[in-house]
């Protein structure tokens, strides 16, 4: 039997890589006159549900999905919270 599962996924750039949009948005800030704001990263949030055996099976499809699609492993990290769909999801 399968479970629907709901994910969360973050997706940033490594510390390492540049980042322009969060810049422009820090200098954007500063021009507001919120000059109190630090170094800002710019990054994604994905929501989505799908369906698995087990907890196991789902994580290893959202690394699977996070490698392949979601983020580029060359420039971004990612990480994940999987828990049980509440009632009423559509897978």
């Amino acid at each position: 039997m399968t479970q629907t599962y709901q994910a969360k996924i973050y997706v940033t750039l490594r510390p390492s890589v540049l980042d322009p949009a969060g810049t422009a948005v820090q200098s954007g800030l500063s021009h507001m006159g919120h000059d109190n704001v630090g170094k800002i990263r710019i990054g994604k949030y994905i929501e989505l549900t799908l369906t698995a055996v087990d907890d196991q099976a789902a994580e290893t499809q959202l690394d699977q999905m996070c490698d392949q699609l979601l983020a580029n492993p060359v420039i971004e990290n990612y990480r994940f919270e999987l828990e049980p769909a509440t009632v009423g999801v559509a897978p």
